[in-house]
């Protein structure tokens, strides 16, 4: 490669791997595979080293991964948190063991372990207490998520010995369970699908909520020691024997090995080991065993030069589509699932992998009969990548003009690659529908769960939302584990729910595009439910923050006379759907726009945006020159800088509370 073309490579990948870099660290939202992610970044090394000409001052072979996000307090990492150099061959490993015996005099000894698939934090403790937990960050500076930590029952809070001062690195992660549990449940509220346990486990890491945090069930390995007081430890399976003791999870398997040969033997044995442990790992990890001769190797601007990862490849297989199965989800998605030939995959059998809508399916080309690829998706989600070959006389698949379950008539809209039943009557959608009525941010109807709905249906007592206000005692009782206490309270539950606000039985009767938030803000401008089934988009659109795909959306579903029909039996069985007082024109705030940002000293952000709705105003997420004040407090970060560049007011909560007071 000559020296234009490297310099025109180099700038590509730059651009490129920062791209992803914010992608997988800042968003939790990564579109390619770690292992194409991580031959990127390959390839970019080794030409910045024979073309280090050309090497950019922002090359993302300088830096570890993310930076710190304003949602939380910066930690600033007195030992830093280095990312691994990755080897993708044998060979590479051998380079590696060379290089360490080039700078070490006497005997070297590693440790191997596999590498967990998870977001780094380190945790400090301070006489055997846990005090604070903070992610790698740059690797300079992380966000203290001490709170969201806490959450995590396999991290200890205190140590079964005192030490003075102990800060460990670890790997939090989301075991294979948790995850598909995490699947199943965005699968059916047809939320975002998160593409793999290490971004669930990091979305879920960094709630601002630890409350959100706890439900996921995240645990934690630690495997290494970055400070230590009150204790000598010299080699780092003597570190991981001492954290084991404490009472730390440690990876499952460190081995202790003298010679290169054994090493890749171990990783070759971790690597067949990977599709049936409970958890995901992305390589395996060699380590120089004595810290001393870590000193002496050192390290690089962003890699410790006494350790490499070796990443695994992505196991790719040969097998049939013998069928194409259709689900229909809660707002009557209709949903493409191939069965094939069970094959050997990572680990597991597959026969069943999603094939998202029409467009992917034609992007394909795919035909029932085909040979194709499939591979997982994070070593977990199968997922189909290309064709192999067509089978003889194929026929390019289609999906059905109308809705497997009911018959019903199915539609596309322009901007949705997904084909939706038009039929809300649907008996495939009615569980999914029943579970969104009745949950917390809905209903909220205490002790209707899913198996609980399940029986309800089977058994012929419900049939739709309405049907949950004519159960009774007895019948409630009829079902599996139900006694008389529990109906009782059943019933209270059920009868507790016809006084929430209309807001919430808008939002419970699940309407495609309108959540808790605009359910509120459609009803607060609106007044009754009367005047919201009355009304046509062009009203609907004209509500301040109410977009025009969501006024579609409430026309649709009133358009249709079983949305009516639901809406007035609800109403005849007692759901009270009180009007909702608009809000009153002349208030202090109104037709203001505020930003909120920092921690302030005495009103959490959800108080002080209720104050500024109650008074006429409305929030916003971001700041822009349509903002009319931001509202800062301590630690504000990016929001407050684009607001003083824009010369927009900037408000502490004391002027906040004086405009309020007059």
């Amino acid at each position: 490669m000559n020296g234009e073309d490297a310099k025109e490579r180099i700038h590509f990948l730059s651009e490129e791997i920062n791209f992803h870099n914010n992608l997988y660290y800042n968003e939790d939202n990564p579109v390619i595979e770690d292992y194409e992610y991580d031959r990127l970044l390959s390839e970019l090394e080794k030409l910045e080293n024979e073309f280090p000409q050309f090497r950019r001052e922002d090359s993302p072979t300088n830096r570890v991964g993310g930076k710190a996000s304003e949602k939380f307090s910066q930690v600033i990492h007195e030992v830093p948190m280095e990312s691994l150099h990755d080897s993708f061959s044998h060979d590479e490993l051998r380079e590696f063991d060379r290089k360490v015996r080039q700078s070490i005099q006497g005997k070297v000894e590693y440790v191997v372990e596999p590498k967990i698939d998870g977001l780094s934090v380190s945790c400090e403790y301070e006489n055997g207490v846990f005090v604070r937990g903070s992610t790698r960050g740059d690797g300079a500076v992380g966000e203290d998520i001490t709170e969201n930590l806490m959450t995590i029952k396999s991290l200890p809070k205190r140590l079964k010995k005192p030490v003075e001062f102990l800060e460990v690195r670890g790997e939090v992660y989301m075991s294979n369970e948790s995850f598909m549990k995490l699947v199943e449940e965005q699968e059916l509220n047809e939320e975002k699908i998160s593409k793999n346990p290490r971004n669930a486990a990091a979305g879920s890491l960094r709630q601002k909520d630890a409350r959100i945090t706890a439900k996921r069930k995240l645990d934690i390995f630690t495997f290494n020691i970055q400070q230590i007081k009150g204790e000598e430890i010299s080699e780092h399976k003597q570190a991981l024997d001492f954290l084991s003791n404490l009472g730390f999870s440690v990876p499952d398997t460190y081995r202790l090995f003298d010679n290169i040969d054994d090493v890749i033997s171990e990783i070759d044995k971790i690597g067949n080991t990977r599709g049936i442990l409970a958890y995901q790992t992305d390589g395996a990890v060699v380590k120089v065993n004595s810290f001393e001769q870590r000193r002496i190797l050192g390290s690089t601007a962003k890699f410790p030069k006494w350790a490499e990862a070796y990443k695994y490849p992505p196991e790719e297989k040969e097998t049939k589509l013998l069928d194409v199965e259709i689900n229909v989800g809660r707002t009557g998605a209709l949903t493409p699932t191939g069965i094939f030939e069970p094959v050997l995959l990572a680990g597991t059998t597959v026969s069943r992998a999603t094939l998202h809508n029409q467009d992917f399916i034609n992007q394909l080309g795919l035909c029932i009969g085909d040979t194709v690829i499939i591979r997982k998706a994070g070593e977990i989600i199968p997922e189909v990548v290309s064709v192999a070959a067509h089978s003889e006389n194929s026929v390019p698949y289609v999906l059905p003009n109308i809705c497997p379950s009911c018959g019903g008539e199915v539609h596309r809209q322009e901007s949705e690659a997904v084909l939706r039943c038009s039929n809300p009557e649907c008996p495939a959608q009615l569980l999914r529908n029943l579970i969104h009525f009745v949950s917390r941010d809905a209903m909220n109807i205490d002790g209707l769960g899913e198996a609980v709905l399940r029986q309800l249906v089977d058994s012929g007592l419900v049939a739709s939302a309405a049907d949950l206000y004519r159960l009774t005692k007895e019948q409630i009782m009829t079902l599996e584990k139900k006694r008389e206490k529990s109906a009782d309270n059943l019933i209270k539950a059920i009868e507790k729910s016809k006084k929430n606000p209309l807001y919430r039985v808008i939002f419970a009767l699940g309407i495609r595009h309108v959540g808790q938030k605009n359910a509120k803000l459609l009803c607060e401008a609106m007044g009754s439910i009367e005047d919201i089934m009355n009304s046509d988009t062009h009203t609907l659109s004209s509500i301040d923050g109410f977009g025009a795909v969501m006024a579609e959306s409430v026309a649709e579903y009133f358009s249709n006379k079983e949305g009516r029909e639901i809406v007035g039996t609800l109403k005849e069985l007692g759901v009270e759907m009180k009007p909702v007082e608009k809000k009153q024109e002349g208030g202090i705030f109104t037709g203001k726009t505020f930003v909120l940002t920092g921690t302030l000293p005495t009103l959490k952000r959800n108080e002080a945006a209720k104050i500024i709705e109650d008074m006429g105003g409305k929030t916003s997420s971001s700041v822009s020159k349509k903002t009319d004040y931001v509202l800062a407090g301590e630690e504000a970060g990016s929001k407050l800088t684009k607001a003083q560049s824009l010369g927009i007011k900037i408000i502490s909560e004391a002027e906040f509370l004086s405009m309020v007071n007059k």
